[in-house]
């Protein structure tokens, strides 16, 4: 990683450490993120995609152990199965356990989450320390962000920091699967 990334993670982080939203690429489309621990800045982001809280969000991590409260209930073949497709494209659904806040989890009883494979975003999640919220950069019902001005032109002047990077090579965003039943929920 060079100087100029590294300066723009430890901004980003700033960021995330004083409540902000911030912008950033992944794997297929740009992604909003913020600190899934913080009530504000997730209401403020929900807001912002004018999302309700109830269809809850992504959480995603720079590799597994970031997700160890999640995983610690899980059979050695359902963690053996989750490592087999991470860092990558799948983003499960877990039992969230009650170690999730309602704010992130909205109505379900599972948590969906995701190691990503996208340099930027893992990046991100080491520095930050943990996993962050993330979700497309775009209003409920547009079509998500492929370019940063996209990302500036649905939000403006709405959001806190914007991370320099491009999209990976992924054409569609994640498959989310469940993890219990391993029923496909998006394609």
């Amino acid at each position: 990683m060079n100087l100029t990334s590294e300066l723009h993670l430890r901004a980003a982080v700033r960021v995330l450490g004083q409540g902000g939203v911030i912008a950033c690429p992944t794997e297929a489309v740009w992604g909003l993120t913020c600190d899934p621990g913080n009530p504000d800045a997730v209401a403020r982001l929900l807001d912002l995609k004018q999302r309700p809280v109830s269809k809850g969000l992504i959480l995603v991590a720079a590799d597994m152990s970031q997700l160890a409260p999640l995983l610690a209930t899980l059979t050695e073949a359902q963690r053996s199965k989750l490592a087999l497709s991470w860092p990558g494209p799948t983003t499960w659904l877990l039992p969230h356990n009650n170690c999730i806040p309602a704010w992130v989890h909205g109505e379900h009883d599972t948590i969906a989450v995701r190691v990503s494979a996208h340099n930027t975003v893992a990046a991100l999640c080491r520095a930050w320390g943990g996993p962050l919220v993330s979700t497309s950069a775009n209003p409920a019902g547009s079509r998500p962000a492929t370019a940063a001005f996209q990302v500036r032109r649905y939000f403006q002047q709405q959001l806190d920091y914007i991370v320099p990077g491009a999209v990976g090579g992924a054409t569609r965003p994640s498959v989310i699967r469940d993890l219990l039943t391993d029923r496909i929920i998006r394609s």
